[in-house]
């Protein structure tokens, strides 16, 4: 099938409103029945662990609705380029096995994971980035999307720090995407910068470039796209329809209810990371959604004791460090050939700033982290080191000057 057949959305819920289980399931079960997937086969694609999001429930209605119609049933978990779950993780993290249900980690680090769809060409990349890139772009796909005749995408949307807002064709790209469109999509990201795409609705260069890149792809795409209330189990909304007007009619939802606004700047956020966040990597996301709100000169604390490592699947990043986006493009020689996934990391974790070969690098804001990784990796990096022994949490809470957010990471933060 075309893969570019646009259906109605059916949306349940909105901000302010937390959904009911039997709602729910209700809500999916509707919307399958009328999907015309029987003697299909079907990919669900659903997220990783790093995102808040009732998955036990959601999968269990959509297994309900679909045994017994569909011809074969596949949940691949967009690990885009995390660590590979356990199956222990993957029974709690997808709430049990499914009977008839096939399980795969997407295997990012497995040539033979993925098959190629076509290339972006570099004139296309540079009229998506307004000038910003010239590259052309290999698409590649883990096959087991294009092997399926429809590819059912499943996961929350929140702000997000490369695209705008998470969710839809994101689910394919990067989440189970090769390494080309990573690196060129995250960098383009970079370029514009966290705070300057951040939160951003609507189709943003990134989005535009994802969904170009999807619409190489085969299979029929369609979307339960869902609007989560942070760090809970429930849900305030649900969207039914293809991966576009899916997530767009989620993504106004998540809008409204994701984006905290401050009348003034503070001097000082202590981000408290929940566990789902188990290296830098990804608890980076307790500076992206707070940078805008953090005054010049300011700083970032990122209080997660449990984690020790900047990156676990990405050990690169301790020689390269992190550095401003200008620090790089000031260097780009010496910098090329690294992979630009990770250089994006890197400034989407430092933040906005200059550099000059006179007077360096200068960083609009102090990032410190309070972790179990040792001091002398910490410094080393280029950001500021705290002992979480020796942070005294009351005393912030008591600071007029500092923020402490609990659960951060998920609920992007804005001036008025």
């Amino acid at each position: 099938m075309s893969g570019v057949e646009v259906r109605p959305v059916a949306v349940l819920g909105g901000a302010g409103q937390v959904l009911g289980e039997d709602e729910v399931t209700r809500f999916i079960h509707e919307s399958l029945a009328e999907a015309g997937l029987d003697g299909k086969s079907v990919c669900v694609i659903v997220p990783d662990a790093t995102r808040s999001c009732p998955l036990p429930l959601l999968l269990t209605a959509v297994h309900g609705a679909l045994t017994g119609r569909v011809s074969r049933l596949t949940v691949l978990v967009a690990l885009g380029t995390h660590a590979e779950m356990t199956p222990a993780q993957l029974e709690a993290h997808l709430g049990g096995s499914y009977d008839g249900v096939t399980v795969l980690n997407h295997e990012w680090w497995k040539e033979d994971t993925f098959v190629d769809l076509g290339t972006i060409s570099a004139d296309r990349v540079g009229e998506i980035s307004g000038g910003l890139l010239h590259d052309a772009a290999a698409v590649r796909l883990n096959r087991a999307v294009v092997e399926h005749d429809v590819a059912l995408v499943v996961g929350p949307v929140f702000p997000h720090e490369v695209v705008g807002f998470s969710g839809g064709n994101k689910y394919f790209f990067p989440g189970v995407a090769g390494q080309e469109v990573i690196d060129l999509s995250h960098w383009l990201g970079a370029l514009i910068t966290s705070a300057g795409i951040i939160g951003t609705p609507g189709n943003t260069p990134v989005r535009t470039l994802i969904d170009e890149a999807a619409s190489l792809i085969p299979a029929e795409k369609l979307a339960l796209s869902v609007v989560a209330q942070s760090g809970t189990n429930s849900l305030h909304a649900m969207a039914f329809g293809d991966t576009i007007s899916s997530w767009q009619a989620a993504s106004a939802v998540s809008a409204e209810t994701h984006i905290r606004y401050l009348d003034k700047p503070v001097r000082r956020v202590v981000s408290l990371m929940p566990s789902r966040y188990q290296d830098i990597w990804t608890a980076a996301k307790g500076f992206y959604k707070v940078e805008p709100i953090v005054a010049d000169g300011g700083e970032v604390i990122l209080y997660a004791p449990l984690v020790t490592q900047l990156a676990a699947m990405h050990p690169e990043i301790e020689q390269i460090g992190y550095h401003c986006r200008d620090y790089f493009l000031g260097q780009w020689d010496q910098f090329r050939d690294a992979h630009w996934g990770v250089l994006a990391h890197s400034t989407h974790l430092r933040g906005a700033g200059t550099w000059d070969p006179v007077n360096g690098e200068r960083c609009r804001v102090d990032v410190t982290l309070a972790t179990g990784i040792p001091e002398d990796v910490v410094r080393r990096a280029n950001l500021g080191y705290l002992d979480p022994a020796g942070l005294d949490l009351t005393q912030y809470e008591n600071d007029p000057e500092t923020l402490v957010l609990p659960n951060a990471g998920e609920i992007l933060h804005r001036l008025r």
